[in-house]
């Protein structure tokens, strides 16, 4: 049973590649920014309330502060209801002259109960998991949202004619400059998600998630990439123990966990045409016909990232290591705080006096939490 054991574990050993397969596009600031070549076929895209205005004016400032002022990408804005003449006047003007900004609504079909949804079952659910403390998980909105983020978004009417798009959310903050184009970067070089936060999820919002899409993988016959490993952690029981852990939360059908490891879908640049491919759309569909996104609080974040580690090879994803970036509560740095910093509690320019390195200008807002980085490393094994 221990050799067994040994071996079971020894299987989900991930292999590094001799070679980086993820580097960062460019290294340091781009000087003259690297704004001439043709646009990519891209939107920026942000989901916001009409109550949102304030946080959405913050992050559409962020961003062409620090990117689109000098690239001028188009921004589509999607609601679930008519905008505000407030919201559309503020929006705009932050987003500046010259820059292409359309304000649309979100079709009926997109947003709400699909026919198979027992209602009253979806919100005395809804209503079990509130008594539970788990967030969100009351707002019956934020359901139709993750639904809404994991299967239609790419399909909406004005996103249809763009391959690429640039997820903002409302009340973010980019801390460096970025000089380069992000969606030519990606195209060039083969890949088709960019995410910058790797972390882990809430265990109790996504219970039976990973066990639905493990038996998803095994019956339609995928093979595990070094990316899906990354998001396993083997069971230390033998053989046929194990199998009886499947029974519970978060396990495949061998007794397995998934780590949680996941991306922060708050930030994603993505390749659309991956989430349109008959591929994801048959993962989509398997899981909204289970009910999950009402009867369990299934996040789009959770969704995005077992179907990448399904369905995309690990050198197809990126990591915007440059990219300083802080959502809420937490933040993604691109380097390392000193001590002292860290004693200061400031905010730090990360490159003053370390001559050219990763990112360009960056700050490092240590009054605000820095992600632990065990999910990141997890995942870069994967690459290098």
């Amino acid at each position: 049973m221990l050799i067994e054991v040994c071996v079971h574990i020894q299987s989900f050993a991930i292999r590094r590649p001799a070679t980086n397969l993820d580097p960062p596009f460019h290294v340091g600031c781009q000087n003259p920014v690297m704004n001439v070549a043709p646009r990519a076929n891209a939107t920026l895209v942000m989901l916001a309330r009409n109550s949102d205005v304030s946080g959405a004016v913050h992050s559409v400032k962020s961003v062409q502060t620090q990117f689109n002022d000098h690239f001028r990408y188009p921004w589509v804005f999607l609601n679930d209801e008519k905008w505000s003449a407030e919201f559309m006047e503020k929006v705009g003007k932050a987003a500046g002259e010259g820059v292409n900004v359309k304000f649309e609504k979100i079709p009926r079909a997109m947003w709400g109960y699909p026919e198979w949804i027992d209602q009253d079952k979806a919100r005395r659910k809804m209503e079990e998991m509130e008594r539970r403390g788990i967030m969100y998980a009351g707002q019956e909105s934020y359901h139709h949202m993750c639904r809404f983020q994991s299967g239609f978004f790419y399909d909406h009417p004005a996103l249809e004619s763009y391959k690429w798009y640039w997820r903002v959310e409302p009340d973010i903050s980019f801390t460096c400059a970025i000089t380069y184009d992000p969606f030519i970067e990606m195209e060039k070089h083969g890949k088709k998600y960019g995410y910058t936060i790797a972390l882990w999820e809430r265990g109790t919002t996504v219970a039976s998630l990973f066990r639905k899409l493990s038996d998803y993988k095994a019956r339609v016959h995928i093979p595990s990439t070094s990316l899906w490993t990354a998001m396993i952690d083997p069971s230390y029981l033998p053989w046929p123990f194990r199998r009886f852990l499947s029974l519970l939360r978060n396990r495949d059908a061998y007794g397995d966990i998934w780590n949680m490891c996941h991306f922060w879908s708050n930030f994603e640049i993505a390749d659309m045409d991956f989430f349109r491919s008959p591929a994801y759309r048959s993962l989509f569909r398997y899981l909204d016909e289970d009910g999950g996104f009402y009867y369990e609080r299934w996040g789009d974040a959770p969704v995005h990232s077992l179907a990448a580690a399904l369905l995309l090879r690990p050198e197809e994803l990126h990591h915007f290591s440059d990219f300083g970036y802080i959502h809420a509560n937490l933040q993604y740095c691109t380097h390392a705080p000193t001590d002292e910093a860290r004693r200061r509690g400031e905010l730090v320019p990360m490159l003053e006096g370390r001559g050219e390195e990763l990112g360009c200008r960056c700050t490092c807002d240590l009054g605000i939490k820095i992600v632990e980085p065990v999910c990141l490393n997890r995942i870069k094994q994967t690459v290098g």
